[in-house]
C-alpha cells in the first residue's frame, strides 16, 4: 500500500497529514529515507517515523469524547498543556488521535480513532460533514446580523456562511444554534466576531451524526458497531 496510507493505518495521523510527514523527510523504509507519499510498502517492511518503528493497527478503536474547555486537541503539546489524550489515557492501549479539532475554549463532541482511512473521509471538505454548535454570545444577535450570517460574511481567508442558523431561545437571543459544514479554523467564532460579537461559549453538539447524549463533560464512550458502519457509509451532508 502507499506509504502515507500505511502511516495512517498505523494510527499516527490521517492520510493527508501522513503525506506531509513523509515529504518532511522523517520517514525511513528499511533504513532508507523516503519522501514520496505514494512509495509502495508492505507489512513486512520496516517503517520508522521520527526515529520510532511503527506497526499497522490491528485493533481499530473509535472513541467519542465530550471535550471540556481548557484541553488542547492534539496528541502532544510542547508547552505541556492538558490535551484530549489525557482524558482517554486509560481507554485503550492503541495509539489514537483526534479527527479534526476543537480549539482550547470549545467543548463538545470529538471523535478519536486509529482508523486513518475513516479520519480522512470525515475531514475531507468534499464529504461536507455536518457539525452543529450551540453558541452563547456576549449580546443578543440582532435581526440584521442574523440575516447577514445566513447570506454570508467575508473573512480574512474568504467568504463564509452557515447552513442553518436559529435562535435557541426566542426570549434570550444570545443563545443560537449553528449548523455548518466548513472545517476552517475557528470558523464559527470568526463569523460572529466579524459582526462585532464575542462568543462566550461554544459547544459542538453534533459531529457526523454523533451526539454527546449520555456522555458527561470530560467523559467518553466507544462507538457502537452500527455507528462505525454508519460513519463508513455516510453520504454527503451527514
Amino acid at each position: 500500500m502507499p506509504l502515507n496510507k500505511y502511516i495512517a493505518h498505523a494510527g499516527i495521523c490521517g492520510r493527508r497529514e501522513a503525506a506531509d510527514v513523509v515529504k518532511s523527510g522523517v520517514v525511513k523504509v528499511n533504513k532508507e529515507v523516503v519522501t514520496e507519499p505514494g512509495h509502495k510498502v508492505s507489512p513486512q517492511d520496516e517503517v520508522i517515523v521520527n526515529g520510532k518503528k511503527i506497526f499497522l493497527a490491528k485493533n481499530l478503536v473509535y472513541i467519542l469524547l465530550n471535550k471540556p474547555k481548557d484541553y488542547i486537541t492534539t496528541t502532544d503539546d510542547p508547552q505541556k498543556r492538558k490535551t484530549v489524550l489525557d482524558l482517554i489515557q486509560r481507554a485503550t492501549p492503541e495509539r489514537v488521535y483526534p479527527v479534526g479539532r476543537l480549539d482550547r475554549n470549545t467543548s463538545g463532541v470529538l471523535l478519536l480513532t486509529n482508523d486513518g482511512e475513516l479520519a480522512q473521509k470525515l475531514t475531507h471538505p468534499s464529504h461536507q460533514i455536518k457539525k452543529v454548535y450551540a453558541v452563547t454570545l456576549n449580546k443578543p444577535l440582532e435581526k440584521k446580523d442574523f440575516e447577514q450570517i445566513l447570506k454570508g460574511v467575508t473573512l480574512d481567508d474568504g467568504p463564509a456562511s452557515v447552513d442553518v442558523l436559529a435562535y435557541a431561545d426566542l426570549k434570550d437571543k444570545t443563545q443560537v444554534g449553528v449548523e455548518i459544514h466548513s472545517g476552517r479554523n475557528r470558523i464559527v467564532r470568526r463569523i460572529f466576531e466579524s459582526l462585532g460579537y464575542d462568543v462566550k461559549n461554544l459547544d459542538r453538539v453534533i459531529f457526523a451524526g454523533l451526539t454527546k447524549k449520555n456522555v458527561e463533560r470530560g467523559k467518553y464512550r466507544f462507538l457502537t458497531e452500527k455507528e462505525v458502519r454508519d460513519l463508513k457509509h455516510f453520504g454527503k451532508g451527514k
